[in-house]
């Protein structure tokens, strides 16, 4: 069996002045989710012993406040075929992900995420399936099990969502502000 955590970058900056949308750092509400989904990690999870991200900056901050909250920094693959990926292309991803690596972490952005998510999952937890659809927050990790021994086999459909776990299930004040 293989796990893959596909996890959404944390809420980003968009007051920060920044020119290019790749250099746009995480938020306040941001930093505070990634280190609490890092927590949740070491809680909840299996070991990862692979991890590939887009290089843009609000990743890179997200995986640095994931690794104080999991209590152990792992070093990613940054691939810059995650950056804005579509879906196919972040199938194309996972499924050159070696052979070693019993669980992944793919760290990316919207749309991709939540279309990946859609994609591979044809099994497990309807009601996570249903909110995953619905929408794909920032600092949400999407668990997806596959009952296959090789990630170059992994294709549509053939995951099952395991959990789906937003920053706010975990703290509400971490969810949508009060409008």
């Amino acid at each position: 069996m293989l796990t893959l955590f596909v996890l959404r970058h944390a809420k980003s900056d968009w007051d920060a002045g920044i020119a290019r949308d790749f250099d746009r750092p995480i938020n306040a509400r941001g930093k505070a989710g990634a280190r609490l989904m890092g927590e949740w990690l070491k809680r909840e999870a299996s070991l990862i012993d692979h991890i590939v991200s887009s290089p843009a900056l609000r990743c890179a901050e997200t995986l640095d406040l994931l690794w104080e909250g999991y209590g152990r920094i792992l070093h990613p693959v940054w691939d810059k075929r995650a950056y804005l990926a579509s879906v196919e292309t972040l199938i194309d991803v996972i499924q050159d992900t070696p052979e070693s690596a019993h669980s992944l972490l793919l760290c990316g952005h919207n749309p991709g995420c939540e279309e990946l998510v859609e994609l591979l999952c044809d099994g497990g937890d309807a009601q996570a399936r249903a909110e995953a659809a619905l929408k794909f927050p920032t600092a949400t990790i999407a668990e997806i099990h596959f009952d296959t021994k090789y990630w170059a086999d992994i294709g549509p459909g053939d995951g099952k969502l395991v959990r789906f776990v937003r920053p706010r299930d975990l703290d509400p004040a971490l969810g949508p502000p009060a409008r």
